[in-house]
């Protein structure tokens, strides 16, 4: 989902709060003047806006502004503390979950194994457990809660927030993520892939002004998060970044989980790179054991990882000339394994793309790091429950608890 952004100069023709709010959600603080000057709406109907919005509790007074003479005018800023949000990102054989205020800030979070076969059920439990523990630790209840985002290793129906035949979540299509997670919590609930809203997390983090970004997943299974025109893009089905099914040139012989042969995950996906490993004699089994023996300086470690890396860049190079991204971000257990895969994918990109889509290209490691999937999905929920009819919807039924 993308998030809404509002151009503080162009002149405002909206008629709710919400729109008024877009205006103080940077967190500068305004007068209500300043407010007036911005958006050429009288000061009465900024002074009914602003009040609406401060018993939201999203806006707040903080202080007062330097006075021309007479009594100084109060500043108002978003107040973004005044609501949490759940996020969880569910991997193949681990979750993170976390609790953030509406700017995205991590207050609190909590990491465990968890294998995504277990089945939607008790998976679903599990997390709700573990989102009331994180409530109840810092001292929130669910009053507090503005929305839950969660990200799952598969495609995912947004409109619906299904999984759609995702292959390494058996049990899970068309399980009806949202309404579980809503019997216990009644707030929104967002679901989508977990490559996407790592994508959304390291811009959100680092690249704020980026518009054209891929955020490469290098872990069990390899996907794309694709921000392009500075929208997330998911494809007609939600199965948009499947980098992992694409066949590599050379590689036709390797028969893959999905059916085909030759797949960029058969290749350098972490089972592939461990098997690899294991075939050379080493005790190793999963993503995670690869990592640990390369950061260890482990020289087979380091080669098979370098070569996953050139596989993983030989695709990513039709992309970059197909999609002309202006960053490439490396995540996931493998690509986290020191500049090894990075190094890889850099020397095939450059290598195989055009002269001028890699003009400016930039492609690092993540610096969310493993983090970035809980940011991520905390943006999705924000950019969901503060864009203007949603502020607008949060006015309305304050009121009319108010008046009852």
């Amino acid at each position: 989902m993308a998030l809404t952004t509002i151009n503080p100069k162009a002149p405002n023709t909206g008629t709710g709060a919400g729109d008024l709010f877009q205006y103080l959600r940077n967190g500068q603080p305004r007068t209500r003047s300043e407010l007036a000057t911005l958006t050429g709406l009288s000061r009465s109907t900024i002074a009914t806006r602003v009040d609406a919005l401060l018993d939201t509790g999203l806006v707040g007074a903080v202080g007062a502004a330097l006075s021309s003479g007479g009594r100084p005018p109060s500043t108002f800023a978003f107040a973004p503390e005044s609501r949490t949000v759940l996020a969880a990102d569910l991997g193949a054989a681990h979750a993170i979950l976390g609790l953030t205020d509406l700017a995205g800030n991590i207050i609190d979070h909590l990491r465990a194994d968890l294998d995504i076969t277990n089945g939607p059920v008790p998976v679903l439990d599990w997390v709700v457990a573990r989102f009331t523990e994180l409530l109840q630790r810092n001292g929130r209840d669910a009053s507090t809660l503005s929305g839950i985002a969660i990200g799952v290793p598969g495609p995912v129906a947004h409109s619906t927030g299904r999984p759609t035949k995702p292959p390494i979540m058996p049990g899970w299509n068309d399980f009806d993520i949202p309404g579980t997670i809503q019997q216990t919590f009644d707030v929104p609930v967002l679901v989508d892939n977990d490559v996407n809203i790592m994508a959304l997390g390291e811009q959100s983090l680092s690249w704020p002004d980026t518009e054209n970004l891929m955020f490469v997943k290098v872990a069990t299974g390899i996907g794309v998060g694709l921000i392009s025109g500075g929208a997330l893009q998911r494809g007609a089905q939600g199965s948009a970044g499947d980098l992992g099914h694409v066949q590599v040139p050379g590689g036709a012989s390797t028969p893959c989980r999905c059916g085909n042969t030759g797949c960029l995950e058969a290749l350098a996906g972490g089972g592939a790179v461990a098997a690899n490993l294991a075939a050379q004699g080493y005790a190793v089994h999963t993503a995670s054991d690869v990592g640990k023996l390369a950061e260890d300086n482990n020289t087979a470690a380091i080669q098979v990882l370098r070569q996953a890396g050139r596989d993983i860049g030989s695709v990513l190079a039709m992309c970059v000339n197909l999609l002309n991204p202006s960053v490439i971000v490396l995540g996931g257990r493998l690509a986290s394994a020191g500049e090894h895969v990075i190094a890889g994918v850099r020397e095939q990109v450059y290598f195989r793309s055009t002269p001028l889509a890699t003009q400016h290209l930039v492609i690092v490691g993540s610096a969310a790091a493993d983090m970035a999937g809980v940011r991520g999905a905390s943006m999705l929920v924000i950019g969901h429950v503060l864009a203007p009819d949603a502020v607008d919807h949060q006015v309305m039924n304050r009121a009319a608890a108010m008046a009852t």
